[in-house]
C-alpha cells in the first residue's frame, strides 16, 4: 500500500504596476513559495495478512521503521514494500522586473527574472532489497539477489537570470515589427550544506573516468547565451470582415543545462549500494560490511565510488539551444469567424543525453552521466477554424500535421525507451521518431449557450444560465520502440534492439494472433515476434555486439479517438459571488483506446496489455506522473463539481 501526502503549498505573491510617466511603466512581482510532500509506504491486513515488519527483516540498531525499509521481491508473483517514508520540500523565491516605454512609434520594454531554487530531497536512511525466485526460496529465506542502500538529504541550490530587452515598432500602419535580445545565465549548482555536488574527471575516458578533486564546479557557468528574437506582423487585405494577416517570426531559445540533475538515492556522495547474490535471509547484522567475508551483513557501508553510484555531469557542458519558426495566414470569414494556416518548425541542438553505465571501470560500480550529445527536429502544418461567441455558439476546430525526429525524447534517459545514449556508437543511432510524434491530430471543440424557457418565471429559473461545451478529439498511432531487456552492449545501459528477419511482417492482424489474456490482440493488431531476431553474440558474455538494425520507435501502435462533454449553470448568488455548478463526462462513447503493443521481446511482446491512458501515465520516461483519470484515452468517467468563485 502506497499513501502520498502532499503537504499545503505556502505561496506569498507581491504585485506591483505603476506609471512613472504618461509613456513610461514599471511592473514588479516578487514571489516565495513552499510545497513539501512526503511519500509514506505502509502494508496492510486485508485478506487477514499479516504484514512483516522491518526488524524480522534483521534491519540492523539503530533503524527502525521511521526511517528505514524493506522491498521484498517474488520473481514469480510480485513485490512487498514495509514502511518507508520519504520527503521532498522546495522553495521558491522569484523576482521580475520590467520597464517599458513609449517612444513615438516604438514601444520599448526590457527587464529581468531571477530565480532561486532551493529543493532539498530526503531518501530513505536505510533499506533492503531481497529478491526471491519462488515462494519456497522465500520460505527458507534463499536470495536470488540483495542489496543494502543507504542514503542522506540533499540540499540542493540553483539560480538563474535572464535579461531581455526588445522593441515592438510601428513601421507603418499595416507593419508591425518585433525585435529583441534575451540573454539567459545558469549558475553552476551546489549544495547549501553537507557534500558537494561531484565533478568528474577524464570525462571523455570511461576507463580512468572518476571523482574530481572536492572543490571542483560542476561546471562552469556560462556568460553567452544571448538568444536575439524577430517576429514581422503585415496586414495584407484591410476590407472589413476579410482581413487577410501574415505574420512570421523566428527566435533562439536556451533551456537550463541543469534540467537533468538527478540527486538522493545512491548516488554518490549522498549514499551507497551495495548488491549481493544467493545470500541467505534475513542478513546478517552482527559483522561489518564486506560482500566477500559476509555476504549476509546488513551493516550499512561508508560512501565511496566504488559502491555508488555515480551521477554527474560533463564539466564543459553547455546550456541546449533551439532555433524556432514559423509562418502564418490569418484570414477573416465575416465578422465571428476566421481560419489560419500556420507552418512551424523547430531544430534543437546540445540537447542534454545521458550516458548510463554498469561497472565502466574497477573504480565505479555504475555512472550515469549527461553530455550535450542530443538533436531534435520538428516541422509542422497547422490549420485552424475558429467562430467566435454569436448567438450563443462558439467553435474551434483544428487539424496539425507533424513530424518530430530527436536522438532521445527525454534526457534523463529509459532503457525500455532507448533514450539512453553511449559514446562507442554513432551519434545518431538512436536518431528516429520521438516517443511523442504523432502525424496527424485534429480536435474541434463546441460551446453553446442554452436559451432559457420563457414560459413562466419556474421554467424559467430552471432552464437559464446553462452552457453545454463538447470536445471531440482524434490522432494517429504513437510509436513503439521495440529491444530486448536483459542485454547490454559492453558495459551500456542502452537498449538493445533487434535485426530484422527479411521476409516477415512487423504487424500481425486479430486472426493471425496467438491467443493472449482474453482474446488474440487486443485492438486487432499485434506485433510479430518472428520479424525480429537478436544481433550477433558475444561467445564470452552472451550480450550482443553490436546494436541491432531496427531503427528505434520503428513501430507504430493505435489511433485513438474521444469525444468528452460537459454541461454548467452559474448561479450569481450577489454581486461580488457566483456558484457554478458542473458536469463532465470523458470518453461519452466509453470507446476503447487500446496502449501500443509491448515491445520488450523478452515480455509481453506485441500485444496491448492496457488502456492509452494507462500507458501515458505509466510508460513514459520523464513523463510528469499524471493520473490515467486525467490522461486522454481512458475508459467513461464522470465528474461533477461545484466552483466559488467571488
Amino acid at each position: 500500500m502506497l499513501n502520498n501526502i502532499s503537504d499545503p503549498t505556502q505561496t506569498a505573491t507581491l504585485g506591483a504596476t505603476w506609471t512613472v510617466s504618461p509613456v513610461l511603466t514599471n511592473d514588479l512581482r516578487v514571489n516565495y513559495s513552499r510545497v513539501s510532500a512526503t511519500s509514506a509506504y505502509s502494508l496492510d491486513k486485508f485478506g487477514g495478512a499479516v504484514p512483516f515488519s522491518n526488524s524480522l527483516a534483521g534491519v540492523p540498531s539503530p533503524y527502525t521503521a521511521q526511517n528505514s525499509q524493506v522491498y521484498i521481491l517474488l520473481l514469480s508473483l510480485g513485490s512487498l514494500i514495509s514502511e518507508g517514508t520519504t520527503a521532498q520540500i522546495q522553495l521558491q523565491f522569484n523576482v521580475v522586473d520590467s520597464v517599458s516605454r513609449q517612444l513615438g512609434s516604438h514601444t520599448v520594454k526590457f527587464g529581468g527574472d531571477y530565480r532561486r531554487l532551493t529543493p532539498s530531497v530526503a531518501g530513505i536512511p536505510y533499506m533492503q532489497l531481497a529478491a526471491f525466485y519462488n515462494v519456497s526460496d522465500m520460505e527458507s529465506g534463499t536470495l536470488a539477489e540483495g542489496a543494502v542502500s543507504a542514503s542522506s538529504r540533499v540540499p540542493l541550490v540553483l539560480q538563474n537570470l535572464g535579461m531581455f530587452a526588445q522593441d515592438t515598432w510601428r513601421v507603418r500602419p499595416r507593419l508591425t515589427l518585433t525585435y529583441g535580445l534575451r540573454w539567459d545565465i545558469d549558475f553552476t549548482p551546489k549544495t547549501s550544506s553537507g557534500p558537494g555536488l561531484p565533478a568528474v574527471a577524464n570525462f571523455n575516458d570511461l576507463s580512468t573516468l572518476g571523482i574530481a578533486p572536492p572543490g571542483t564546479p560542476v561546471f562552469s557557468t556560462q556568460y553567452g547565451n544571448i538568444a536575439p528574437r524577430i517576429g514581422i506582423a503585415y496586414q495584407l487585405f484591410q476590407t472589413k470582415g476579410w482581413e487577410t494577416v501574415l505574420r512570421g517570426g523566428w527566435g533562439l531559445f536556451y533551456d537550463l543545462a541543469t534540467t537533468q540533475l538527478e540527486i538522493g538515492g545512491s548516488y554518490y556522495p549522498f549514499g551507497s549500494t551495495n548488491t549481493f547474490y544467493f545470500s541467505q535471509f534475513p542478513l546478517n547484522p552482527n559483522c561489518s560490511y564486506n560482500p566477500v567475508s559476509c555476504p549476509n551483513s546488513g551493516q550499512p557501508v561508508a560512501v565511496s565510488p566504488n559502491n555508488a553510484y555515480l551521477y554527474a555531469l560533463d564539466p564543459y557542458l553547455k546550456a541546449p539551444h533551439t532555433q524556432e519558426w514559423n509562418f502564418a495566414v490569418e484570414q477573416s470569414l465575416g465578422d465571428a469567424q476566421s481560419f489560419s494556416a500556420t507552418y512551424a518548425g523547430a531544430a534543437g541542438r546540445r540537447l542534454l543525453v545521458t550516458e548510463g553505465y554498469q561497472a565502466p571501470n574497477p573504480n565505479l560500480q555504475a555512472a550515469f552521466v549527461v553530455g550535450n550529445y542530443g538533436t531534435s527536429d520538428y516541422d509542422s502544418l497547422q490549420l485552424q477554424f475558429r467562430r467566435s461567441l454569436v448567438k450563443g455558439l462558439q467553435a474551434l476546430a483544428s487539424y496539425t500535421w507533424a513530424h518530430s525526429i530527436d536522438t532521445g525524447s527525454t534526457g534523463a534517459g529509459g532503457v525500455a525507451s532507448g533514450d539512453y545514449y553511449t559514446r562507442q556508437m554513432a551519434a545518431n543511432v538512436n536518431r528516429g521518431p520521438s516517443d511523442f510524434d504523432l502525424r496527424n491530430t485534429a480536435s474541434a471543440a463546441l460551446t453553446y449557450e442554452i436559451p432559457a424557457a420563457r414560459r413562466n418565471r419556474f421554467v424559467a429559473a430552471l432552464s437559464q444560465g446553462w452552457s453545454t461545451q463538447n470536445t471531440f478529439q482524434i490522432r494517429s498511432a504513437i510509436p513503439a520502440n521495440v529491444s530486448y531487456s536483459g542485454y547490454f552492449i559492453g558495459t551500456s545501459d542502452i537498449a538493445v534492439r533487434p535485426d530484422v528477419v527479411p521476409g516477415q511482417p512487423f504487424y500481425l492482424s486479430s486472426a493471425q494472433c496467438p491467443p493472449v489474456l482474453f482474446s488474440p490482440c487486443p485492438g486487432g493488431k499485434g506485433f510479430n515476434p518472428a520479424a525480429f531476431t537478436l544481433p550477433p553474440l558475444d561467445p564470452t558474455t552472451g550480450d550482443p555486439t553490436r546494436q541491432g538494425d531496427f531503427g528505434r520507435n520503428g513501430l507504430r501502435g493505435f489511433g485513438a479517438w474521444q469525444w468528452d462533454f460537459a454541461a454548467h449553470r452559474d448561479f450569481p448568488l450577489n454581486e461580488h459571488l457566483q456558484l457554478q455548478f458542473r458536469a463532465e463526462l470523458f470518453n461519452v462513447l466509453n470507446h476503447p483506446n487500446f496502449a501500443p503493443p509491448g515491445g520488450d521481446l523478452n515480455a509481453e511482446f506485441g500485444y496491448s496489455t492496457g488502456t492509452l491512458g494507462q500507458s501515458l501515465n505509466a510508460a513514459n520516461d520523464g513523463s510528469g506522473g499524471f493520473s490515467a483519470l486525467y490522461q486522454f484515452g481512458g475508459p467513461r468517467s464522470v465528474q461533477l463539481a461545484l466552483k466559488l468563485a467571488f
